[in-house]
Protein backbone atom coordinates (compact mmCIF):
# COMPACT_ATOMS: atom_id res chain seq x y z
CA UNK A 1 0.00 0.00 0.00
CA UNK A 2 2.75 2.45 0.92
CA UNK A 3 5.34 3.62 -1.57
CA UNK A 4 8.93 3.02 -0.29
CA UNK A 5 9.58 6.77 -0.22
CA UNK A 6 6.45 7.27 1.89
CA UNK A 7 7.57 4.56 4.32
CA UNK A 8 10.90 6.35 4.64
CA UNK A 9 9.12 9.62 5.39
CA UNK A 10 6.89 7.85 7.92
CA UNK A 11 9.88 6.30 9.67
CA UNK A 12 11.70 9.62 9.77
CA UNK A 13 8.60 11.33 11.18
CA UNK A 14 8.19 8.76 13.97
CA UNK A 15 11.89 8.98 14.78
CA UNK A 16 11.73 12.78 14.91
CA UNK A 17 8.65 12.69 17.15
CA UNK A 18 10.22 10.15 19.53
CA UNK A 19 13.57 11.94 19.83
CA UNK A 20 11.96 15.38 20.16
CA UNK A 21 9.55 14.15 22.85
CA UNK A 22 12.37 12.60 24.87
CA UNK A 23 14.41 15.82 24.68
CA UNK A 24 11.35 17.90 25.54
CA UNK A 25 10.60 15.86 28.66
CA UNK A 26 14.20 16.17 29.86
CA UNK A 27 14.43 19.91 29.19
CA UNK A 28 10.82 20.81 29.92
CA UNK A 29 10.51 19.17 33.35
CA UNK A 30 12.88 21.51 35.23
CA UNK A 31 11.39 24.51 33.42
CA UNK A 32 7.87 23.42 34.36
CA UNK A 33 8.92 22.80 37.98
CA UNK A 34 10.50 26.25 38.21
CA UNK A 35 7.45 27.95 36.69
CA UNK A 36 5.11 26.11 39.07
CA UNK A 37 7.10 26.95 42.20
CA UNK A 38 8.83 30.29 41.70
CA UNK A 39 7.49 33.69 42.65
CA UNK A 40 10.28 35.69 41.03
CA UNK A 41 9.46 38.75 38.97
CA UNK A 42 10.94 37.23 35.82
CA UNK A 43 8.43 34.37 35.83
CA UNK A 44 5.97 36.07 33.42
CA UNK A 45 8.80 36.74 30.99
CA UNK A 46 9.95 33.11 31.02
CA UNK A 47 6.35 31.94 30.76
CA UNK A 48 5.79 34.18 27.75
CA UNK A 49 8.97 32.94 26.05
CA UNK A 50 7.93 29.32 26.56
CA UNK A 51 4.43 30.04 25.20
CA UNK A 52 5.64 32.12 22.24
CA UNK A 53 5.47 29.24 19.70
CA UNK A 54 1.72 29.02 20.36
CA UNK A 55 1.15 32.36 18.62
CA UNK A 56 4.26 32.71 16.46
CA UNK A 57 3.82 31.55 12.84
CA UNK A 58 5.89 28.38 12.30
CA UNK A 59 7.59 29.89 9.26
CA UNK A 60 8.83 32.83 11.33
CA UNK A 61 10.37 30.52 13.91
CA UNK A 62 11.82 28.32 11.16
CA UNK A 63 13.24 31.35 9.35
CA UNK A 64 15.16 32.60 12.38
CA UNK A 65 16.37 29.09 13.17
CA UNK A 66 17.61 28.85 9.60
CA UNK A 67 19.51 32.11 10.02
CA UNK A 68 20.94 30.86 13.31
CA UNK A 69 21.89 27.34 12.24
CA UNK A 70 22.67 27.95 8.55
CA UNK A 71 26.17 28.27 7.08
CA UNK A 72 26.18 32.06 7.54
CA UNK A 73 24.65 32.01 11.01
CA UNK A 74 26.58 32.23 14.30
CA UNK A 75 26.00 28.58 15.27
CA UNK A 76 26.60 27.45 11.71
CA UNK A 77 29.95 29.23 11.61
CA UNK A 78 30.81 27.80 15.03
CA UNK A 79 30.07 24.26 13.85
CA UNK A 80 32.16 24.79 10.72
CA UNK A 81 35.07 26.19 12.74
CA UNK A 82 34.90 23.13 15.00
CA UNK A 83 35.27 20.84 12.01
CA UNK A 84 31.59 19.93 11.72
CA UNK A 85 28.84 21.06 9.39
CA UNK A 86 25.97 23.52 9.87
CA UNK A 87 22.89 22.00 11.46
CA UNK A 88 20.45 23.40 8.90
CA UNK A 89 19.03 20.74 6.56
CA UNK A 90 20.01 17.92 8.93
CA UNK A 91 18.04 15.65 11.25
CA UNK A 92 19.61 17.37 14.26
CA UNK A 93 18.34 20.68 12.94
CA UNK A 94 14.85 19.18 12.66
CA UNK A 95 15.05 18.07 16.29
CA UNK A 96 16.09 21.54 17.45
CA UNK A 97 13.22 23.16 15.55
CA UNK A 98 10.69 20.60 16.78
CA UNK A 99 11.80 20.95 20.40
CA UNK A 100 11.44 24.73 20.35
CA UNK A 101 8.12 24.67 18.50
CA UNK A 102 6.55 21.98 20.73
CA UNK A 103 7.97 23.29 24.02
CA UNK A 104 4.71 24.84 25.33
CA UNK A 105 2.77 21.65 24.60
CA UNK A 106 5.07 19.80 27.01
CA UNK A 107 5.88 22.44 29.61
CA UNK A 108 2.34 23.67 30.27
CA UNK A 109 0.71 20.31 31.18
CA UNK A 110 3.63 19.42 33.46
CA UNK A 111 3.61 22.88 35.05
CA UNK A 112 -0.14 22.65 35.71
CA UNK A 113 0.29 19.17 37.19
CA UNK A 114 3.02 20.37 39.54
CA UNK A 115 0.97 23.41 40.54
CA UNK A 116 -2.08 21.21 41.19
CA UNK A 117 -0.28 19.12 43.81
CA UNK A 118 -0.37 21.85 46.43
CA UNK A 119 2.03 22.36 49.35
CA UNK A 120 0.71 19.75 51.82
CA UNK A 121 2.36 16.62 50.33
CA UNK A 122 5.72 18.40 50.26
CA UNK A 123 5.29 19.65 53.83
CA UNK A 124 4.45 16.13 55.01
CA UNK A 125 7.49 14.73 53.22
CA UNK A 126 9.70 17.44 54.74
CA UNK A 127 8.55 16.55 58.26
CA UNK A 128 9.69 12.98 57.57
CA UNK A 129 13.15 14.23 56.69
CA UNK A 130 12.93 14.14 52.90
CA UNK A 131 15.37 16.44 51.14
CA UNK A 132 14.20 18.76 48.32
CA UNK A 133 15.58 16.26 45.81
CA UNK A 134 13.74 13.39 47.49
CA UNK A 135 10.52 15.40 47.58
CA UNK A 136 10.81 16.06 43.86
CA UNK A 137 11.43 12.45 42.83
CA UNK A 138 9.23 10.68 45.42
CA UNK A 139 6.34 13.15 45.66
CA UNK A 140 6.20 15.55 42.72
CA UNK A 141 6.92 13.16 39.86
CA UNK A 142 4.48 10.38 40.90
CA UNK A 143 1.66 12.83 41.64
CA UNK A 144 2.21 14.65 38.33
CA UNK A 145 2.16 11.46 36.22
CA UNK A 146 -1.01 12.47 34.37
CA UNK A 147 0.62 15.75 33.40
CA UNK A 148 3.63 13.90 32.05
CA UNK A 149 1.41 11.53 30.08
CA UNK A 150 -0.48 14.45 28.57
CA UNK A 151 2.75 16.32 27.83
CA UNK A 152 4.39 13.33 26.14
CA UNK A 153 1.30 12.64 24.04
CA UNK A 154 0.82 16.24 22.95
CA UNK A 155 4.52 16.69 22.23
CA UNK A 156 4.65 13.53 20.12
CA UNK A 157 1.40 14.23 18.27
CA UNK A 158 2.31 17.87 17.64
CA UNK A 159 5.65 16.88 16.14
CA UNK A 160 3.92 14.41 13.82
CA UNK A 161 2.04 17.21 12.07
CA UNK A 162 4.70 19.93 11.95
CA UNK A 163 5.17 21.53 8.57
CA UNK A 164 6.35 25.14 8.52
CA UNK A 165 9.24 24.79 10.97
CA UNK A 166 10.61 21.55 9.55
CA UNK A 167 10.31 22.83 5.98
CA UNK A 168 12.26 26.01 6.76
CA UNK A 169 15.01 24.42 8.85
CA UNK A 170 15.20 21.04 7.11
CA UNK A 171 14.07 21.65 3.56
CA UNK A 172 12.64 18.75 1.61
CA UNK A 173 15.42 16.18 1.21
CA UNK A 174 14.02 12.65 0.68
CA UNK A 175 15.44 10.18 3.17
CA UNK A 176 17.05 12.91 5.28
CA UNK A 177 14.60 15.68 6.17
CA UNK A 178 11.39 14.89 4.27
CA UNK A 179 8.81 14.15 6.96
CA UNK A 180 5.25 12.97 6.42
CA UNK A 181 3.61 16.40 6.36
CA UNK A 182 5.98 17.57 3.62
CA UNK A 183 5.47 14.36 1.65
CA UNK A 184 1.70 14.96 1.74
CA UNK A 185 2.22 18.48 0.39
CA UNK A 186 4.38 17.11 -2.43
CA UNK A 187 1.70 14.57 -3.38
CA UNK A 188 -1.00 17.24 -3.42
CA UNK A 189 1.15 19.47 -5.61
CA UNK A 190 1.62 16.54 -8.00
CA UNK A 191 -2.17 15.87 -7.90
CA UNK A 192 -1.43 12.39 -6.53
CA UNK A 193 -4.40 12.45 -4.16
CA UNK A 194 -4.38 8.69 -3.57
CA UNK A 195 -0.96 8.79 -1.86
CA UNK A 196 -1.86 12.03 -0.11
CA UNK A 197 -5.06 10.44 1.25
CA UNK A 198 -3.12 7.42 2.51
CA UNK A 199 -0.52 9.48 4.34
CA UNK A 200 -3.04 11.99 5.70
CA UNK A 201 -5.23 9.15 6.93
CA UNK A 202 -2.22 7.59 8.63
CA UNK A 203 -1.51 10.82 10.50
CA UNK A 204 -5.18 11.13 11.43
CA UNK A 205 -5.31 7.61 12.87
CA UNK A 206 -2.03 8.04 14.76
CA UNK A 207 -3.09 11.35 16.30
CA UNK A 208 -6.53 10.06 17.29
CA UNK A 209 -5.03 6.91 18.77
CA UNK A 210 -2.58 8.89 20.89
CA UNK A 211 -5.28 11.19 22.25
CA UNK A 212 -7.60 8.27 22.96
CA UNK A 213 -4.82 6.51 24.84
CA UNK A 214 -4.12 9.46 27.10
CA UNK A 215 -7.82 9.83 27.98
CA UNK A 216 -8.19 6.12 28.77
CA UNK A 217 -5.05 5.97 30.89
CA UNK A 218 -5.98 9.19 32.72
CA UNK A 219 -9.35 7.70 33.69
CA UNK A 220 -7.76 4.47 34.87
CA UNK A 221 -4.99 6.10 36.89
CA UNK A 222 -6.40 9.29 38.42
CA UNK A 223 -3.91 11.62 40.02
CA UNK A 224 -2.95 15.25 40.05
CA UNK A 225 -4.73 17.31 37.46
CA UNK A 226 -2.81 17.50 34.13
Amino acid sequence: MFHPDDLTALGLTLKLAAVSTAVLLVLGTPVAWWLARTRRAVRPIVDALVSLPLVLPPTVLGFYLLLLLGPGGPLGKLMTAAGGRPLAFTFTGLVIGSVIYSLPFVVQPIRDAFAGIGPRPFEAAATLGASPRDRFFSVALPLARRGFLTAATLGFAHTLGEFGVVLMIGGNIPGRTQVLSIAIYDHVEALDYARAHLLAGTLLVLSFGLLLMVHLVSRRFPGAKP
